[in-house]
């Protein structure tokens, strides 16, 4: 009964779609920017899109752009990454990230308060 930072993750075929959502509870989203990161084992976590706290403006990394789509209800305290056209190198854990800066890719900018949820993409 443990609400999930970010939810939404699970098993799909390559060329498949999932939905990600980020709520973080007891927090209000609406005051940072957020962003979406991914980590595979063995790897460092890694950059996948940050969207500005009004939506305006949106950043993505070259691997997932076109295919990604990065979006955010402030009302609902929500943040989700669409993900389309999933290959086999998008299989990570990810993450949601919130900073009080926008335009930075690091994760060291960014605060982490969710366990992750687990993508897995099968060829």
């Amino acid at each position: 009964q443990v609400q999930r930072v970010e939810s939404g993750g699970g098993l799909v075929q390559a060329g498949g779609s999932l939905r990600l959502s980020c709520a973080a509870s007891g927090r209000t989203l609406r005051r940072y920017v957020v962003a979406w990161f991914r980590q595979a084992p063995g790897k460092e976590r890694e950059f996948v899109a940050a969207i500005s706290r009004s939506s305006i403006t949106i950043y993505y990394a070259d691997s997932v752009k076109g295919r990604f789509i990065i979006s955010r209800d402030n009302s609902k305290n929500m943040v989700y990454l669409q993900m389309n056209s999933l290959k086999t190198e998008d299989t990570a854990v990810y993450y949601c990230g919130a900073s009080e800066r926008l335009g930075t890719r690091s994760s060291y900018e960014y605060e982490f308060w969710g366990q992750g949820t687990q993508v897995t993409v099968a060829s």
